[in-house]
């Protein structure tokens, strides 16, 4: 009875253990699933020779369709895969996505953009075969798309890959994307450190008590572990980075962790006591699994991964039926077994439910084997550690030997104290990394900050360019009509003439000319060149005003005209305006600055931009909109004065506004990023920059720069 007690009490021990560790994970995966990608339905494809060439959408070759996933086996051809961004509702116009593919084995993945004319326009690759394209480490191949690029909606992906192909594509704003993608980081680390654990621990006991168990179980333990990695993707990383070892690694390890786990369980459940006839045969597993991994690295894809699965089923069977008898005959340390094994069928079990689409996991599928393996490796340490329990109870009647266990004991207690405070070391190295990453991830954002404003820029210069050259296209067709009317009335004079200039003939041309009003048609073909070449002086005065603003060519500090930086700030957000802002200069006489121009001009970019749709968007009743900027030189320092008459900032608002993040516009308007990047500007170049608003007022930005950056 007492021996039935201490049983229970271990598994209860066990589950208590588990679930106190499971739960937040359940929980904290639920919560960040919320927010996840939207995930294609339907797709259309076609496989076709490496050498097939693909030059447009010709919708006629997608003869086949595939519904939520594509699960096709090993190809031997180039896969085709077509998709419409119409599909997904919400979808945000010019906002930044990232449309990623479940599956981190495929060598090449290209992403094909088209034109309205079905041509192709942008061409992008990634996979196991482009690493360098890859920055984040990310397993799974990812594109960053914006709709409504004047492109098509539909997308097209070109997959090569030496492995079974199986896989979805979701799409999700960027902010999201790197959310998962830091919550993926973060579970895989923490599985990866935990069986690291797990082993480390295993072969310091090995070392202690001398026992060959613990030294095949934490060989098991790691080899399992980088299994997992290779189907979560992350051994490519470790791998070098080479394609062929990170596709062969997931047989590899498979194959590995299966040498090491039979002679584990021989030990660990007494094969040669429980089941003498069978415990030989049992090495005909690592065996098969050899094979499989013969026949990966000699390129028979398919059977290697058939015979894999076939293996597995194999082993469970085996390793189930050898628990259950052993447990039937009394053997204590089954039970533990049957209940890790069991928690590891479970996360295959619910893989194969994702798999089969009747649960979804999202970006997690690889979550449950993770989560099976890591409780099953938990177990069975317990399992290894209740053993050693038993060896004590053994030994109890021999005083010697139980001072011996006693000291053992300490030396074992100094040494797990030690590991410890490796664990802790380690988990500050990881949490460093973490940090770093996140780091990153800011410094990506301040990118796409720049991204959004060379964009606002090139949508300015389009529409302003746009307007002069319809101007002078729709004035060449009345031009060409009056030319016409004058060859007509020339060639009339020509016949004429033949006739001696008759009276009648003399009326006749005369009558021509009334006709076609001949004065009024010089004066319409003077003005319609005259506004041809207006059109194009003011084509001519918008690409100065790029070329002062963007100074791609300046990269060095250099003595610059603040006023024609300005200048050409206004003329490419003179669309913005459209006329309906008065717009007040009130320059002074001011030095030339030795600044970096570019960083410059984007500081008035984003400051009057901001102005602008201030003003725009919260108009005053019975105020007219008005901008006023005003320059001086004071104490050998230049003032720019930007000022408003909008809608003004609160204080609480106020006080916020040049923090990264932090932002009034809308969802999907606005990153909170443009003042924070302008007041590391103004402070790089040894400058102020100031805010004074008043709400109902208006607002003033104070920028205070140095005539000289030494």
């Amino acid at each position: 009875m007492k021996h039935l007690y201490n049983y229970l009490r271990s598994i209860g021990l066990s589950l208590f253990l588990i679930l106190f560790v499971t739960l937040p994970i359940i929980y904290y995966l639920g919560v960040f699933s919320q927010d996840e990608g939207m995930r294609f339905q339907n797709f259309s494809y076609f496989t076709a020779e490496e050498d097939f060439t693909y030059s447009s959408l010709e919708r006629e070759l997608f003869d086949k369709e595939a519904f939520q996933n594509i699960d096709l086996g090993v190809l031997e051809e180039d896969l085709y895969v077509k998709m419409d961004l119409n599909e997904i509702d919400g979808l945000i116009q010019d906002s930044l996505y990232v449309v990623e593919i479940s599956n981190p084995s495929f060598r090449e993945v290209e992403l094909l953009r088209f034109n309205a004319l079905g041509e192709i326009t942008s061409r992008n690759r990634a996979g196991t075969g482009f690493s360098k394209t890859n920055p984040l480490k990310n397993p799974n191949p990812f594109f960053r798309i914006i709709p409504g690029e004047e492109r098509s909606s539909t997308l097209v992906f070109k997959i090569r890959s030496s492995v079974p192909v199986e896989f979805d594509v979701s799409i999700s704003p960027s902010i999201i994307f790197f959310q998962n993608y830091s919550l993926r980081l973060i579970i895989i680390s923490t599985y990866f450190g935990i069986m690291i654990a797990l082993f480390l621990y295993n072969l310091i006991l090995y070392f202690s008590v001398k026992d060959k168990v613990y030294l095949f179980y934490c060989f098991y333990i790691l080899f399992i572990a980088l299994a997992q990695l290779s189907l979560s993707g992350y051994s490519y990383f470790f791998l070098m980075e080479n394609a062929f070892l990170y596709e062969v690694s997931i047989i590899g390890f498979t194959a590995l962790s299966s040498i090491f786990v039979i002679p584990f369980i021989q030990l660990f459940l007494k094969t040669d006591v429980y089941i003498p006839k069978y415990d030989k045969f049992l090495y005909l597993i690592p065996l098969s699994y050899v094979l499989a991994l013969i026949f990966r690295v000699f390129g028979f894809v398919q059977w290697s991964y058939s015979l894999t699965d076939l293996n597995g089923m194999v082993l469970a069977i085996c390793f189930f039926s050898i628990g259950i008898i052993a447990a039937r005959k009394g053997y204590r340390s089954a039970y533990f077994f049957l209940l890790a094994w069991s928690f590891l069928l479970f996360g295959l079990v619910v893989f194969i439910l994702h798999n089969q689409r009747v649960i979804d996991l999202g970006s997690y599928a690889n979550f449950p084997l993770l989560a099976g393996t890591a409780i099953e490796a938990l177990l069975l340490s317990f399992a290894l550690a209740d053993k050693i329990n038993l060896l004590k109870k053994e030994k109890e009647h021999e005083q010697l030997d139980k001072l011996e266990a006693l000291k053992e004991n300490e030396r074992l207690i100094k040494e797990q104290n030690l590991y410890l405070e490796e664990m802790v070391k380690s988990r500050t190295e990881e949490l460093e990394k973490t940090l770093k990453n996140l780091q990153n991830t800011q410094t990506q954002l301040v990118n796409q900050e720049k991204m959004a404003s060379l964009g606002q820029l090139t949508a300015g210069i389009a529409h302003e360019i746009n307007n002069p050259i319809n101007f002078v296209s729709s004035n060449i067709s009345p031009l060409k009509r009056d030319l016409k009317d004058i060859l007509e009335l020339m060639e009339t004079y020509r016949e004429k003439g033949k006739e001696e200039f008759t009276e009648e003939t003399k009326s006749e041309i005369e009558e021509l000319e009334e006709d076609i009003e001949i004065e009024y048609l010089l004066e319409e073909v003077e003005q319609l060149l005259n506004g041809m070449e207006d059109g194009a002086r003011r084509t001519v005065e918008i690409v100065r005003g790029l070329k002062l603003f963007s100074r791609v060519d300046e990269q060095d500090v250099k003595k610059v005209d603040l006023h024609d930086g300005i200048d050409s700030t206004l003329i490419l957000l003179n669309s913005n305006m459209s006329g309906r802002i008065k717009l007040t200069k009130n320059y002074g006489s001011i030095p030339m600055v030795e600044c970096l121009a570019g960083k410059i001009n984007q500081v008035f970019m984003n400051i009057i931009s901001n102005a602008i749709h201030a003003l725009m968007d919260h108009p005053i009743e019975g105020r007219e909109p008005e901008l006023t900027i005003s320059t001086a030189f004071e104490n050998q320092r230049v003032i720019i004065k930007i000022q408003d008459n909008g809608p003004g900032m609160p204080p609480h608002v106020k006080d916020k506004i040049f923090e990264p993040f932090f932002t009034t516009k809308a969802v999907g308007k606005g990153t909170g990023l443009g003042l924070s990047i302008v007041y590391t500007i103004i402070e790089n170049h040894k400058g102020t920059l100031k805010v004074d608003s008043e709400e109902n007022v208006g607002t003033i930005f104070i920028i205070d720069l140095p005539i000289d950056q030494k």
